[in-house]
């Protein structure tokens, strides 16, 4: 059995910490102050429920602060994107040459920056479709099977973690590995870049995106023209109809990042549309639809106080 740390207690956090207790792991939640622990004490775990709510199973977890000692084997980091950086640096002197750091978080750029910050260590970069989201603090809600993919940020002479794979399999966190991730992860940059903001601009569901058809089709088209001006071709291939099944399969669901802002949350736009059209610019590859699209998102994130960055 495995050690595992997670440092994020959201939707996905919690749902790795139940499955892998479940199986039999170790597992520790680092939570960010003494008054989240004390919230956490008095809970009877982590809780897990069924999509429907009708099954509930709560899990005994232990917790700790960042300061603790203990050295960590497995950290899995599921915070937002924008505190991944500051998150992992309050554990890092506790990281070892064997230590591997699974980087679960949304878009791109933090998952590079945490990888410079630990040159000696290996991290790899986690892909996710699974759906959850928190009933309440510390209780996650299963709300859609998906898959994970797994794959080394930097060229290593390291095999693929067959144990690795084999016991988040096992844990019922179905994942497969890649020695392609780059490919995975801005494929899924360029959905997330013509699907969430756009949930949050007209304030609908996934399916309802089917009315602007239109302009999908046009940030899809400049979304194939970037991926393969940074020499993401592969990532780029059938992109259009990827974007378009990942609606339909999704109707009923609200995007993450309208999810926030319904919350009153930062949103993760710096590591979404903000990186890819750094990108295009950086690449001089016009992407006019998208730029605006990213603007026109500044500007509702700020008509409701929210930070544009």
């Amino acid at each position: 059995m495995m050690t595992w740390h997670i440092l994020g207690a959201g939707s996905l956090g919690c749902l790795w910490a139940a499955r892998l207790a479940a199986q039999g792991h170790q597992v520790q939640l680092i939570l960010r102050d003494s008054a989240a622990l004390a919230r956490y004490q008095v809970t009877p775990g982590i809780g897990l429920s069924d999509a429907q709510r009708q099954h509930t199973s709560h899990y005994s977890v232990a917790a700790q602060l960042a300061s603790d000692a203990q050295p960590i084997e497995y950290l899995l980091l599921a915070c937002k994107a924008y505190d991944a950086q500051t998150a992992i640096s309050q554990v890092a002197q506790r990281l070892t040459a064997n230590s591997v750091v699974i980087l679960l978080q949304n878009g791109l750029g933090s998952q590079q920056a945490i990888q410079s910050m630990l040159p000696q260590v290996r991290c790899l970069a986690a892909s996710s479709t699974e759906g959850a989201y928190l009933a309440e603090p510390f209780h996650t809600v299963f709300a859609g099977t998906g898959h994970t993919v797994l794959g080394d940020l930097q060229p290593t002479a390291q095999a693929a973690s067959a144990d690795l794979v084999e016991a988040l399999n096992a844990a019922q966190i179905p994942c497969s590995w890649t020695d392609q991730i780059a490919q995975d992860l801005w494929r899924k940059l360029a959905i997330n870049c013509a699907i969430n903001p756009l949930t949050v601009i007209y304030n609908c569901n996934n399916g309802a995106l089917s009315t602007y058809s239109d302009q999908v089709n046009t940030l899809c088209a400049e979304l194939e023209q970037l991926l393969c001006a940074l020499g993401q071709s592969a990532a780029a291939q059938d992109l259009t109809q990827r974007i378009w099944s990942v609606i339909t399969n999704t109707a009923a669901n609200s995007s993450s990042m309208r999810q926030d802002v319904h919350h009153q949350r930062r949103t993760e736009i710096s590591f979404i549309t903000g990186f890819a059209c750094a990108q295009s610019l950086a690449l001089e590859c016009p992407t006019p639809a998208l730029h605006a699209l990213h603007q026109q998102l500044q500007n509702m994130l700020h008509a409701h106080g929210l930070p544009t960055t």
